[in-house]
């Protein structure tokens, strides 16, 4: 949507307020005292009415918005801002954007986003042909780790461990600089560790079991042939990646560039939000104007998992 037609169609809070209460409304009301879906709206209240228990709904139960005290064009706002283009906007810049004076209740905001778009794409299985291969993400030493000596290489207590999965199929190159292989949808989950039962636990949940994967021979993916229809693991050189695996790498460097470029520093328990953020774009890049009503949309069927808490405003 572009941003006249937002302002168009939602130029106050009362605008916001009836299109939240439409699309509740249409995606239908769960009663959470009997389970009834059925329900009457009550204007003097401004909520919902169960039709069986006689139990009140607010607009805002059991979605994004759950327990927040925020003007609904806020959120309106903040979802238009993050689906208008490719980059993001760090939670400090959407504060200032907003003219709000306090900077916790936007970057929980922001964040509890990310999280119902990592909850849609947790819906859905990539299929065909899947590369599988684990980046190393910059993030701020946690807390516990702070002044001990740091580590070397990818067991650093600066780099957490990320699992990228991305479908990818073989193609005719019409032009010197098209890849091999076209891409299709992608995940990307933060591990722990590297351990084959980290490891599985992961991909049984992202691959559906008929795929055929692409992966470099490491020992985290020794159970791979038991899970999948076909495997094809390789020792993969370094000047051989863009070949074999090049999406995988493809997603890691332009979402960690999205990073460098917004971000003074993220910390690693924040990492999988941005990450839900990048690949929710990425999946739907080619939803063009309708990027902001899928995730209006959204907004109305999930109830975040991110846990207030509090934080700096330094890093983003």
């Amino acid at each position: 949507m572009k941003l006249f037609e937002f302002e168009k169609y939602f130029p106050d809070e009362q605008s916001c307020r009836n299109k939240f209460r439409e699309l509740r409304e249409k995606q239908g009301v769960v009663c959470s005292k009997c389970g009834c879906i059925n329900h009457y709206w009550l204007p003097s209240k401004q909520q919902f009415r169960c039709k069986h228990c006689r139990h009140f709904t607010t607009l805002r139960a059991n979605t994004v918005m759950h327990g927040s005290k925020l003007p609904f064009r806020y959120w309106f706002i903040v979802m238009h801002l993050l689906t208008s283009t490719k980059h993001t906007f760090s939670a400090l810049e959407i504060k200032n954007q907003l003219g709000h004076k306090r900077y916790q209740p936007i970057w929980e905001m922001v964040h509890k986003l990310r999280s119902v778009m990592g909850k849609r794409d947790e819906k859905y299985m990539l299929h065909g042909e899947v590369e599988v291969d684990e980046g190393f993400f910059t993030t701020e030493i946690p807390m516990g780790e702070k002044g001990k000596k740091l580590k070397a290489g990818a067991g650093s207590q600066k780099k957490t461990k990320v699992l990228v999965m991305t479908e990818s199929s073989k193609t005719i190159p019409t032009k010197k600089s098209q890849k091999e292989k076209k891409v299709g949808y992608i995940k990307m989950a933060v591990i722990p560790n590297l351990e084959a039962v980290t490891i599985d636990g992961e991909v049984v949940n992202a691959i559906d079991s008929k795929a055929e994967i692409t992966s470099d021979a490491t020992t985290s993916h020794t159970n791979f042939p038991k899970m999948f229809s076909k495997v094809d693991a390789k020792v993969v050189k370094p000047k051989d990646i863009g070949k074999v695996l090049p999406w995988v790498h493809i997603a890691i460097a332009n979402s960690k560039s999205l990073f460098i470029d917004t971000y003074h520093g993220v910390k690693n328990e924040f990492l999988q939000e941005y990450l839900n953020e990048f690949c929710y774009k990425f999946n739907r890049r080619y939803f063009g104007e309708d990027l902001f009503d899928r995730l209006l949309m959204i907004s109305t069927l999930y109830r975040t998992g991110f846990q207030h808490r509090l934080y700096n405003k330094n890093v983003a």
